[in-house]
């Protein structure tokens, strides 16, 4: 449940690549000339159908997995929001979680029990959206519940409710604000949009609105905006139109429409060109350029999205070819558009490296930006723009539901045009464009009338909240005669209506072979989408950087795609989009994986570039120079974050020192480490891990053995070792701390405190591994879980609270997370403390209950577990690290079937509460005295490598 910001479904590609962490893609230009009719015409076909009381419902049907995605959003949003109420549609969002008349529980209970997936809900400027993918089995239990807050939910709105939901949306706001850069977006828009323009203040909406929102304020808003003549339900998946007619009928037809009320009428605001700083605790200045440009059903706003490609959309593009390739004047550029109903933006942003004037930086964006509008882009720069987009909808498409499926882009596209099929007219544009549309579309809305934020180190400056006016009276006007309702026969006294069976678990067959090199190859088909996936699994990963400079492992590997063979880095990023693959190479705590995604036209010359990628990496010493500087700098933007400066600190607490886990778990390293990094330690490592011998290559996607081996012998199998493979030994037990510590991390002016406690329990290879996730499911794992229902919806002291274990293959560590209030730090550690205790000791012992639960969302979930194809791959590198069997998936299933109550109990014995090591980063002046008055353990202030802070005098 969030303010969500995402780009426009018309181009998909962006909101699914940027998910993904990885570049956009672009197809051959024979492949991108028909993938975009392909994509639109045959692979997201549509039938709709109106209730008679308004609810329009659009239905696509795809068969591969035994799921429905299940998508409704409501046409309202922040803009529809009157002076005095802002916040007020995404405080509804969250009141629309705690249950209806007919269901008194949290909402995601009975999703839970029936394996639901990719479950949330959403507010940005012009909608809410709630969304779920549900077993086939299970899509009445959805119906049922999204009907029965939509027609039957002011009688379980009260002031209790209110009030913590209330709370829960204030420390989202403070979680948002705590992050570097954390207000830049709200004064960008208030720069933007005059006062009294929908779009002027944030979604999020300010605390005196919150505070002053009553309960009959909140209703009334429900009344206005949630009737079934302003919702757009998608049902995408294993269903089809007669089945989905039957159904929603049945569950929303008898729910009466509501006032038809009047849009807002505004559009894109093009004032005259300004320019603000503010200061903040950031580790570098960053620019932010931005434009009122076309709104969301615009043809320009399409043409907008080809030309921010060509600009800052990738490696090659224009700015990062300047700024990033020659220069070197920032570590980071981009440019892209966010389309919105009324009116969008354009964006451009850049980290600018420390000791860098950002005028320099800004003059250069205006130069190339002018550049761009008055010549237009090439004819290569245009036609690898448009396959970017193109190609990237193809492997969009494979998913139904959640952030940017097919479901999402029917609703959205539905929303804001009334054509569902929005997104081919868009593809449409992309495809035919010229380059003289595009410079006339620059021309028009990108001169005059920016607005450039920039945002430099120092103390943080505090948006100040504008004043809040005594909102009008909310007057309805009665619904539009035309809507009728239709009888039903639920009978909703009986409760929700809870699946009596599920579907099968699924999970492709693997086959094996192996090369000629030495390298196992696992295959599993999935033919989806005309795309295959592969990823050589290495030995290696952080853990290996012992005896070396911190951060080789995951450098090394992150430089592989920085010019391989004959190609400079910025070559192989022209050809890896020519040819629409996506490469790179990564390391995790054990491991290194490089990975490619590949267009199946293009197959052949794809694994070409991913050979070359493997076996001839550059390396050159200006690409070292280059990435090692943005490198650090990504090192001070981890610090900044309070997440990414916990998550420094406890690593080594719960090893000690010298151990190869005692290092920073995102595998970046420290700025010394990195700094002293020569181009012969990347030689080194990559000839001792990157090797084909005790390797795993896995592929995923539309292929067979017959057809993929030959290629992979071409271009791989004479592919050998240059040195003794090096025995890996797994990392040496340790111990946990006599008694429990506490370490502090200042961070002024925080407004929010992260709490992290953790400790090692053992390996993911234990045989007890299972029924160890299984005890922290129950205690932080889900959304229901202890520590969230506690901090989050009984105390509303949090926006989250949870714990996870990550895979090793060494003891791991069990980490519990929660960002809180800074004025109940003391409290919620006292909590998280209570909880743990309890819980692990057995005075408040597992209950049937939550294992029944437990066990029904692990389970029933499996179904849709598997649907992309992203997932399957990696699930088994899972297999392949941990040295499990290949129908694991079967027998983890098998084994959480069987587990007791006992069993679990016994696992959640493995915590030791009297053991835990605790970090807390926030503003020291606020905590450090509460914290210390709690007597929790010994308390120790280190800085954000964790060296100790000396007390100040």
């Amino acid at each position: 449940m969030m303010v969500v910001r995402r780009p426009r479904m018309a181009a998909l590609v962006l909101a699914i690549t940027a998910s993904l962490g990885v570049a956009a893609l672009a197809p051959p230009p024979a492949l991108a000339a028909k993938a975009a009719p392909a994509a639109g015409e045959q692979l997201v076909p549509y039938e709709q159908f109106t209730l008679p009381n308004g609810l329009r419902v659009i239905v696509h049907t795809d068969r591969k997995a035994p799921v429905v995605a299940v998508n409704l959003w409501y046409h309202v949003g922040s803009k529809d929001e009157p002076a005095g109420r802002s916040g007020f549609a995404h405080l509804f969002e969250h009141l629309m979680f705690n249950g209806s008349e007919n269901y008194r529980g949290e909402f995601f209970e009975p999703f839970e029990l029936a394996g639901a997936t990719d479950q949330n809900g959403t507010t940005w400027l012009d909608r809410t959206n709630y969304f779920q993918n549900v077993p086939t089995t299970a899509l009445d239990l959805a119906l049922w519940m999204e009907s029965d807050r939509m027609g039957h939910l002011l009688g379980a709105i009260d002031q209790k409710v209110l009030d913590e939901q209330r709370g829960v949306v204030q420390n989202e706001k403070r979680q948002g604000e705590n992050q570097p850069y954390g207000q830049a977006d709200d004064a960008l828009y208030r720069a933007l949009y005059p006062k009294g323009h929908p779009y002027h203040h944030s979604t999020i909406g300010s605390m005196n609105d919150l505070n002053a929102a009553s309960l009959e304020d909140v209703k009334q808003w429900f009344r206005a905006w949630y009737g079934p003549n302003n919702a757009v339900l998608v049902l995408a998946g294993d269903i089809d139109v007669a089945t989905a007619r039957e159904k929603v009928t049945r569950y929303f037809g008898d729910i009466p429409a509501g006032p038809s009320l009047k849009r807002v009428d505004a559009g894109p605001v093009q004032r005259g060109t300004t320019r603000a700083t503010m200061t903040d605790k950031v580790p570098q200045a960053r620019i932010y350029r931005a434009w009122s440009v076309a709104g969301y059903s615009d043809a320009d706003v399409d043409r907008l999205q080809v030309l921010s490609q060509v600009l800052g959309g990738s490696k090659s593009s224009r700015l990062d070819r300047r700024l990033v390739h020659e220069e070197k004047l920032v570590d980071k550029v981009s440019a892209f558009v966010q389309p919105f109903e009324l009116a969008s933006t354009f964006y451009i942003t850049a980290d600018v490296k420390q000791d860098v004037d950002p005028a320099k930086v800004e003059a250069i964006i205006d130069e190339e930006l002018r550049r761009l509008l008055a010549d237009g882009p090439t004819d290569a720069e245009l036609q690898q723009a448009q396959t970017v987009i193109e190609a990237a909808f193809v492997r969009g498409i494979e998913r139904i539901g959640g952030f940017g499926g097919k479901a999402d882009a029917l609703a959205e596209c539905a929303v804001y045009t009334k054509d569902p099929g929005c997104f081919r007219k868009g593809l449409d544009v992309v495809r035919t464009t010229s380059a003289a549309a595009l410079k006339d579309t620059g021309s028009r809305w990108l001169g005059d009338g920016s607005h450039t934020l920039v945002v430099l180190p120092g103390e943080r400056t505090v948006l100040e909240e504008e004043p809040s006016p005594t909102p009008a009276p909310f007057a309805l006007p009665k619904p539009d005669a035309k809507y009728k309702t239709v009888r039903t026969s639920v009978d909703r006294s009986t409760g929700v209506p809870m699946p009596e069976s599920f579907p099968d678990l699924k999970f492709p067959a693997l086959e094996r072979t192996t090369l000629s090199n030495g390298t196992q190859v696992i295959l599993a088909r999935r033919d989806a989408v005309p795309v295959v996936q592969f990823s050589y699994e290495f030995k290696g990963g952080f853990a290996s950087d012992q005896g070396r400079k911190l951060g080789t492992s995951s450098f090394t590997m992150g430089m592989l795609d920085e010019g391989a063979g004959d190609l400079d880095a910025l070559g192989f990023a022209n050809r890896a989009e020519s040819l629409g693959a996506t490469l790179g190479a990564g390391a995790s705590l054990d491991a290194g994986n490089a990975y490619l995604s590949a267009l199946k036209e293009n197959l052949d010359e794809s694994l070409g570039l991913y050979a070359d990628m493997l076996r001839n990496p550059r390396f050159d010493q200006q690409e070292i120079d280059r990435v090692r500087a943005t490198w650090i700098a990504g090192i001070a933007q981890e610090k900044a974050r309070p997440n990414g400066a916990a998550l420094r600190v406890l690593p080594p607490l719960l090893y000690g020192q010298g151990h190869p886990y005692a290092i920073p778990f995102s595998g970046s390293g420290t700025e010394a480490s990195i700094g002293a990094l020569t181009r012969d330690d990347l030689v080194a490592f990559h000839r001792q891990w990157v090797r084909p011998d005790n390797a795993t290559l896995i592929v995923v996607g539309d292929t067979t053995l017959d057809e993929v081996v030959p290629l992979l012998e071409k271009h791989f199998g004479d592919w050998k070792a240059a040195t003794p493979a090096v025995a890996t030994a797994t990392p040496a037990a340790v111990q946990r701390p006599a008694r429990p510590t506490v370490y502090l991390v200042d961070q002024p002016g925080a407004v929010q405190a992260t709490i992290l406690a953790g400790q090692v329990v053992p390996s993911t290879k234990d045989p007890g591994a299972i029924r160890f996730d299984f005890a922290n499911s129950v205690l932080g794992g889900e959304f229901t879980s202890r520590l969230n229902m506690n901090l989050r919806e009984d105390k509303h002291w949090a926006y989250g609270a949870y714990s996870t274990s990550p895979g090793a293959i060494g003891q791991r560590p069990w980490i519990t997370f929660a960002p809180v209030q800074i004025d109940k730090t003391a409290e919620s550690l006292k909590e998280l403390d209570r909880e743990i205790r309890e819980y692990a000791g057995g005075k408040a012992p597992v209950t049937a209950a939550e294992v029944a639960k437990i066990q029904a969302t692990e389970i029933r979930s499996l179904p849709g577990a598997y649907e992309t194809s992203r997932a399957v791959m990696g699930t088994i590198g899972g297999i392949v690290r941990y040295d499990r069997p290949d129908d694991y998936v079967f027998k983890r299933k098998a084994e959480i079937e069987a587990l007791t109550v006992e069993q679990v109990q016994q696992a959640a014995a493995t915590l030791d509460p009297d053991k835990l090591v605790w970090v807390v980063v926030g503003d020291l002046k606020q905590v450090e005295a509460p914290v210390r008055a709690l007597d929790l353990g010994e308390v120790h202030v280190v800085d954000a490598d964790g060296k100790p802070v000396a007390a100040k005098k």
